[in-house]
């Protein structure tokens, strides 16, 4: 396409963007009709920077891709691959905060308490306690709460 061309396309959008802008002026109100001259000039912008025809190259490659992820059956097997990839990721994940498959040098007991949920125990803080807080400090540890 030619200059006149772009400039047709430019104008022809600019146009129609601006009758809706009227419209929505009197039905919807100032910020609406705001809204609707931002869009509006989006293609004479595009026009003046010289920017349009890399645009519609841009939709045009957006959109052979598209079409080729619809209808090419190796583009659905790169994606379930993709997603097998992301399951894996995440099972791992899963089992590693479970303790799943760790060394041998973490005892069970460490996993096994993870795994319902447990903190392992901290040791008492040996120092000058009242005794009614020593007696509540003995009441949670007794419930699991550190």
């Amino acid at each position: 396409m030619d200059d006149v061309a772009w400039g047709a396309l430019t104008l022809a959008l600019t146009l129609m963007g601006g009758a809706w802008t009227v419209y929505a002026y009197r039905n919807r109100g100032v910020v609406s009709a705001l809204r609707g001259a931002g869009f509006t000039l989006i293609p004479l912008a595009l026009l003046l920077t010289n920017s349009l025809r890399m645009v519609t190259r841009i939709v045009d490659a957006v959109g052979d891709w598209a079409l080729a992820l619809a209808w090419n059956p190796f583009t659905w097997l790169g994606l379930i691959v993709g997603g097998v990839s992301v399951v894996c990721f995440v099972v791992a994940g899963f089992l590693a905060n479970r303790g799943v498959g760790a060394s041998e040098a973490e005892p069970k007991k460490r996993s096994k308490e993870l795994s319902q949920g447990r903190q392992p125990k901290a040791e008492p803080v040996l120092a000058d306690v009242d005794p009614e807080m020593a007696e509540i400090e003995a009441l949670l540890r007794k419930r699991g709460i550190t």
